[in-house]
């Protein structure tokens, strides 16, 4: 049978699709588990930075104006004060790493880094409602494997965050086109970060929950939903923190850890509310499927009885 398209919402309409996943992301614990997710994200947060910057370093050596960029960029992605808590630990952790512990200590900072990766997967498998079947070893390579993942589309799109004029510009002087690609290629390279983002939520909800049927979708609903909360509910955090922070005020020194935390939570979120459109639309197309499959056995039955 030929496999619907999530985008049909499984029969729903939206308000229907918005009420179900609501009640399920009650039934689900969302706001527990998103809460759980953050302590995991906030030990893996910084050796992920650092491993990011360590494969970076196989381009951008350490001093260099690149890497400063980079690593100032990857630190703002965090709202207010927790963006200079977040820039001072990686960097003093690269000032006081030589290059051959750094480059020793790469394994080491993604296996770290994965227990984000780790906790996220666990989450999925009961949005998805499936247990955990696969062996230590291949549960082990897919976190692994989508901690690599995400951090080269990440690294994607911060280079092109930072550098997409210019690469345009290369691509343009070494194939002899106009100015019209490198205008196109300007306004192209923001879609194109955005669609690694998209990517990256995509592979998340293919390859971590333990499912026996797989479908590749290379954008589902809940990716886009994912992307578009995290994205709305981060600049919103930044704007109340410009205006109206007062967490310095209320835990002192630890505002910043606080901030951190907070957006950690929403990142969480929005990963896991993802996973729930998706079930809810796919598990409407399955009892669409089932109906179908019964009613095709009732009439040929009854045609047979005649």
């Amino acid at each position: 049978m030929k496999a619907q398209s999530l985008w049909k919402f499984g029969g729903l309409t939206p308000l229907r699709l918005t009420q179900m996943g609501i009640k399920k992301m009650g039934e689900d614990e969302l706001s527990t588990r998103s809460s759980s997710l953050s302590y995991y994200f906030m030990l893996a947060l910084f050796p992920m930075f650092v491993f990011l910057l360590s494969l970076l370093g196989l381009f951008a050596q350490s001093g260099t104006q690149l890497r400063d960029r980079i690593m100032t960029t990857l630190a703002q992605l965090t709202p207010g004060s927790a963006s200079d808590l977040v820039h001072n630990v990686v960097n003093q952790t690269l000032l006081h790493s030589s290059g051959v512990k750094l480059a020793a200590g790469i394994l080491g900072a993604l296996w770290a880094a994965s227990g984000g990766m780790s906790a996220i997967i666990t989450s999925l498998n009961v949005i998805y409602r499936t247990k955990e079947t696969r062996s230590i070893i291949k549960q082990k390579l897919t976190v692994l494997g989508l901690t690599l993942g995400l951090a080269l589309l990440m690294i994607v799109a911060v280079v092109l965050a930072l550098h997409g004029g210019q690469i345009g510009q290369l691509i343009a002087d070494h194939v002899g086109l106009g100015a019209a690609f490198r205008i196109s290629w300007k306004i192209l390279q923001w879609p194109v970060m955005f669609a690694a983002m998209l990517l990256s939520y995509s592979l998340v909800y293919y390859w971590g929950p333990d499912l026996k049927e797989r479908k590749w979708y290379w954008v589902t609903p809940g990716a886009a939903v994912g992307v578009a909360m995290w994205l709305v509910a981060s600049l919103g955090l930044r704007v109340y923190l410009h205006f109206f922070n007062s967490y310095s005020a209320t835990y002192g020194s630890l505002g910043a850890v606080v901030i951190l935390m907070l957006w950690l939570y929403i990142t969480g979120f929005a990963i896991l509310v993802g996973g729930e459109v998706n079930w809810v639309i796919e598990n409407e197309d399955k009892k669409a499927a089932e109906f179908e499959s019964k009613r095709s056995d009732l009439e040929r039955k009854l045609d047979a009885a005649a």
